[in-house]
């Protein structure tokens, strides 16, 4: 049996935050926190703070491999690199795009979740999450308008046998035919549905909470927004306060003003931070596909890119979970302690994971995320083992 001990200044833990001790890890799993040394080997992290590894919810891949890819190699070459970056769980984020371009998505999602040993050192697949196809054509943003249709339960079980079960959110928009039945029946199976890409009214969206919706799809983008006479979307979003909202926190898809807003409205105990990471996160600026889309990343945004060669509306983010979580606490929205949670803890509550990812509990996977002093990212373990 193999056991260490992490010494740090502060551990961020289900209960409270301590402030310096140990946290021992056996054979790759969680034991608990001391405030006095124990008896095995000590590993130094003072200065830093040991936190759950990261959960990202909605991130469509990364470092130049997407879920549209369909291949099982790219899935487990994003997830490596994601754990080098400080994410230790993802859920892998499908696109708008048919029918069957979808469940092969999901088989090659699965095929890699399946392919992973005990030794593979990526962020672990948490589930699937379906962005799409059950959109409006008002608020398509950078998803395929071609493949756009109504919600079908049908249709989903033939995704959820393709991914063999791991299929544990999907967004559609509120106003669309069979919306209502389609966020019951998948509540009752226990699948979070999430309310985006949508010009839903205010009372059309709380027809679909009341239904089983449960989360927003990144709050404020594609969506119909908040005026004083039409609270739509992002007013629903903001005041039904046992769902969740996801917020892209990389202060381009949204300001930090409108972030504070959120949080201030909503909660940060219900506010998600998310990347929406596109397969082209973690490489040089250029031109790239996204979604069967062509895309240009630069200046730390991606673009769709227009027919004439000009840039267009934004396609998606190139952020990482760690530089949101820093993103937050310098802006002084929230606390670090938070913000951490807000990407460990809240994300996996929303996304109905929280029995296995999101907390440093005794006997659980010791994946972990450690910031220094100035929350910059020091390093990540996934299963007990530091990855470099």
């Amino acid at each position: 049996m193999s056991t260490f001990a992490i010494r740090a200044d502060r551990f961020v833990l289900p209960g409270a935050t301590m402030q310096g001790g140990y946290l021992t890890v056996t054979d790759g799993v969680f034991g608990s926190w001391s405030a006095e040394e124990p008896d095995c080997e000590i590993r130094d992290l003072t200065g830093c703070t040991v936190a759950p590894g990261l959960v990202d919810t909605h991130i469509h891949g990364f470092f130049n491999h997407a879920t549209t890819d369909r291949e099982a190699e790219g899935i487990n070459a994003s997830s490596l690199e994601l754990a080098r970056r400080g994410t230790t769980c993802w859920l892998p984020t499908t696109f708008t795009e048919s029918i069957d371009q979808i469940a092969g998505s999901c088989a090659a999602i699965a095929k890699a979740d399946e392919s992973r040993g005990d030794d593979f050192l990526g962020a672990r697949i948490g589930g699937i999450y379906l962005e799409g196809p059950f959109f409006t054509m008002k608020h398509v943003g950078a998803q395929n308008p071609a493949y756009l249709i109504d919600p079908s339960v049908e249709v989903f079980e033939g995704w959820q046998e393709a991914a063999g079960g791991r299929i544990v959110k999907s967004a559609l928009a509120a106003e669309r035919d069979g919306a209502c039945p389609y966020c019951a029946a998948l509540d009752a199976m226990g699948v979070v549905t999430s309310i985006g890409h949508s010009d839903a009214t205010y009372d059309q969206t709380l027809a679909a909470v009341n239904a089983g919706a449960s989360c927003f799809v990144h709050t404020y983008n594609g969506q119909r927004g908040l005026h004083h006479r039409d609270p739509g979307v992002t007013g629903a979003a903001m005041t039904t306060k046992n769902t969740y909202a996801e917020i892209i926190c990389d202060g381009r898809h949204v300001v930090p003003a409108a972030i504070k807003a959120l949080v201030d409205a909503k909660g940060w105990e219900h506010t998600v931070l998310i990347t929406d990471c596109l397969g082209c996160g973690g490489m040089p600026e250029g031109d790239y596909m996204s979604g069967g889309l062509p895309v240009v990343m630069k200046g730390g945004l991606c673009y769709l890119r227009n027919e004439d060669g000009t840039t267009g509306s934004i396609a998606g983010s190139v952020l990482t979970l760690a530089e949101g979580v820093k993103n937050m606490v310098d802006w002084q929205i929230v606390t670090a302690d938070q913000a951490i949670r807000m990407a460990t803890e809240v994300a996996a509550r929303s996304a109905r994971i929280d029995d296995r990812f999101g907390f440093i509990k005794p006997g659980r996977l010791a994946d972990m995320t450690v910031f220094n002093a100035d929350m910059t990212l020091a390093t990540t373990f996934v299963g007990g083992v530091e990855v470099k």
